[in-house]
């Protein structure tokens, strides 16, 4: 048994949100091919009729991993960009700017996990939180019952996202 965010409605609320902004011409960029979140992620945006497979990328989660996937988006013409992580977010950013574009001007970026300091990046980034206090301590009271040797499902409880919307993404400029 397993606990974790409910990765389909955590893609859905951010490619929800972006499209609600104007912007079609949307990317994903996500972590390696066999992580599980991000294949979820990868399945939920190819499920949309408007989605481009050749507008994902694939890559390790890091400030560099983001900024190198980023760079090849946006030469591609994306207005909107989907992170796997926070930490992918801000290396989107980052490529952003140095391709001589704005954020949220001309490129929105969206983020996952509402890491700490997140509300404090400029911009401040727009990502889809976890509700990590719940599922840790459904995680805890889940091990708990294990070792008193209680019977537990083996089902996946899924936990729902929230998206929080701050300064990084804006409607697409016409």
């Amino acid at each position: 048994p397993y606990r974790s965010s409910d990765d389909v409605v955590a893609a859905e609320m951010a490619i929800g949100h972006l499209r609600a902004l104007g912007h079609q011409k949307i990317g994903m960029v996500l972590g390696p091919r066999d992580h599980i979140p991000s294949r979820r992620k990868l399945d939920t945006f190819l499920a949309s009729p408007e989605a481009d497979p050749e507008l994902v990328e694939h890559t390790m989660f890091s400030l560099e991993g983001g900024h190198a996937a980023a760079t090849r988006l946006v030469k591609q013409g994306v207005t909107g960009i989907v992170c796997a992580s926070d930490i992918l977010a801000l290396g989107a950013i980052r490529a952003v700017r140095r391709a001589g574009l704005t954020v949220p001007g001309d490129v929105s970026v969206i983020g996952y996990d509402d890491s700490a300091m997140m509300n404090c990046t400029d911009p401040p980034l727009t990502t889809v939180r976890q509700p990590i206090d719940a599922m840790g301590r459904a995680a805890v009271d889940m091990l708990v019952a294990l070792i008193e040797r209680a019977v537990v499902p083996a089902d996946e409880l899924l936990f729902e996202p929230e998206l929080v919307v701050r300064a990084s993404t804006a409607r697409l400029r016409t």
